[in-house]
């Protein structure tokens, strides 16, 4: 006699940007409820959109898989899993995908299976047995941390403020400063307290910022300029920025070597 746990439907979230991937895979799951019931909550196209809505439906039904594409705009599936794996609840993970050179890194992902497209049915069962049988996955940070390194620079930072997950735009970054054992970033709108090293973060970007201090990274396109200090104290220089009227330190050590990169 099947257990509670088998006859439960698994609650399903869908990831892709093509319309028809997803009217595809809602044809599979129909014809596999007999033997395998799901129930889908939501549909959206790209990672991004995935994280908006679960932040959205907090609260209500949990998702238990995820099944996602890699290749996908604004955000893509691998991108999706390292955020995922920050949430307190975290569902299974499934890739679907036209392309199979992300195997070695969905499965260091955690990834519950890998399934090529076009997706057929009894892998698609087979999938979905898994992630019901699913044990609590490794730990949450260390997935972060491969993720990171798999994708080569994220697109998004996850800021955890008051109970939420915000996703802050890279591109819109002007500036990091490490505070204690924090990090904020500094967008043209207002400050994220993030939880980074700057180290971390200036070997995830070494094309995008410019080390300036020990405590601070800047955007190469929010550079303004550089001035020279007036006066002895921490800061050997100055960073002058487009847009904002503060003035970033630039250290003794780092003054030659951040006027060279900045083409200054």
């Amino acid at each position: 006699m099947p257990s509670l746990q088998e006859t439960q439907p698994l609650n399903l979230l869908l990831v892709d940007d093509e319309p028809l991937a997803r009217v595809r895979l809602r044809t599979l799951l129909e014809d596999l409820a007999p033997v395998c019931p799901t129930r889908v909550l939501g549909e959206v196209e790209n990672g991004l959109a995935a994280l908006e809505w679960l932040q959205s439906h907090a609260g209500e039904a949990s998702v238990d898989v995820v099944l996602a594409d890699i290749h996908m705009p604004r955000m893509d599936g691998l991108e999706l899993a390292g955020h995922l794996a920050g949430l307190e609840q975290v569902p299974a993970m499934i890739f679907t995908t036209a392309y199979d050179n992300h195997a070695v890194q969905a499965f260091e992902l955690d990834a519950v299976d890998y399934l090529l497209k076009p997706v057929r049915a009894q892998r698609l069962q087979a999938a979905l047995d898994k992630a019901r049988l699913r044990r609590p996955g490794p730990d949450a940070t260390r997935l972060q941390a491969l993720g990171q390194r798999l994708r080569g620079g994220r697109s998004h930072l996850p800021c955890h403020e008051r109970g939420r997950l915000l996703l802050v735009p890279v591109a819109e970054v002007l500036y990091f400063k490490a505070d204690l054992k924090y990090v904020t970033a500094r967008t043209r709108e207002r400050e994220y307290v993030l939880d980074e090293t700057l180290t971390h973060l200036e070997e995830e970007y070494p094309e995008r910022f410019i080390r300036l201090h020990r405590g601070a990274l800047v955007a190469r396109l929010a550079l303004a300029g550089f001035e020279r200090a007036q006066e002895d104290g921490d800061a050997y220089g100055w960073a002058l920025l487009r847009d904002l009227p503060e003035k970033l330190p630039v250290s003794r050590r780092q003054w030659a070597v951040a006027r060279e990169q900045a083409g200054a």
